[in-house]
């Protein structure tokens, strides 16, 4: 049996053919994907951001309410000493020692009350920063999803395996669907994986 150059040549156009068409869907499938990653990455960059501020005014609240609680306790102090000394003193020295520990009380109970809503900012800037983190957390799992897409993709136009180019998009819808849930606000997260790849 001869083998006709002609069905070679035709066998090799279409196997160059088909490598070509591999190739250029592969391509085509990586800048997408880039694309949605760069935009996933320049929100993610200003979830960063403001996780830095909320934190920031965290702690400031914390320690402002921290000095507050600490004031209040000094002033408490300070009338207490002055009502004793109020015990002590007739005439003027009395209704000094008197007026003072009221003004001191008066500011005790004024930093005792501030320190509450101090409390609350505080709080509420923990909530905020809590809330960032959770989207910073699903737009960190759609960048290693997509990482490993890329890769698996890379190793399909390598290897000319078709099937690898299926299993690479799984991460692939996987990562967008991450990415996705960070841009709309979709309450979508991986608590364990987040945590395993966390510190």
């Amino acid at each position: 049996m001869d083998i006709d150059p002609n069905d070679l040549r035709q066998s090799a156009e279409e196997a160059s053919e088909s490598k070509s068409m591999l190739n250029a869907t592969v391509a085509v499938t990586i800048a997408i994907i880039a694309t949605f990653m760069g935009l996933c990455k320049v929100k993610d960059d200003n979830i960063c951001q403001a996780m830095q501020q909320a934190q920031a005014k965290a702690i400031d609240q914390w320690s402002y309410y921290q000095a507050s609680n600490t004031q209040a306790k000094d002033l408490q102090g300070f009338a207490d000493q002055m009502k004793l000394a109020g015990l002590q003193a007739i005439g003027e020295a009395k209704k000094f020692a008197d007026a003072r520990a009221l003004f001191y009380e008066k500011e005790s109970k004024r930093h005792l009350e501030k320190k509450d809503s101090i409390k609350k900012e505080a709080e509420g800037a923990q909530k905020d920063y809590d809330n960032l983190n959770y989207k910073d957390d699903q737009f960190d799992l759609s960048d290693a999803l997509l990482a490993i897409s890329i890769s698996l993709l890379a190793v399909t136009s390598l290897t000319q395996k078709r099937w690898l180019f299926w299993v690479a998009l799984v991460p692939t819808v996987a990562g967008v669907v991450m990415g996705l849930a960070g841009l709309c606000g979709w309450l979508i997260h991986s608590d364990k994986l987040a945590k395993l790849l966390g510190t």
